[in-house]
């Protein structure tokens, strides 16, 4: 576990599970703004996680395309639905 993971608050880990179960938004987002590379999220999922709900995340990330932003078509250019509403401790929706 790397020791970004250690000095995250409660309310930081739930919104990264969050970030992580949304289709939308690729790691690169995660690590923009949290400093948690790809492992370190997969490594807090499981850690967070039951052991069901981390196999099925594991299960519907695996090949996402728009979870990793060099793999998304040129028509998914932004990290959030439009649908979503704005989220107050999102550091990267506010730019």
């Amino acid at each position: 576990m790397s020791n970004e993971i250690k000095l995250l608050s409660p309310q930081e880990i739930d919104r990264i599970i969050e970030m992580a179960w949304e289709d939308r938004t690729p790691f690169e987002a995660i690590e923009l703004q949290f400093g948690l590379s790809e492992k370190d999220v997969v490594d807090l999922m499981r850690r967070e996680s039951k052991a069901s709900s981390f196999k099925m995340w594991r299960k519907r990330m695996n090949g996402r395309q728009t979870k990793h932003r060099f793999l998304r078509t040129a028509d998914v250019s932004r990290f959030k639905c439009s649908r979503q509403k704005a989220i107050s401790l999102n550091k990267v929706s506010k730019r």
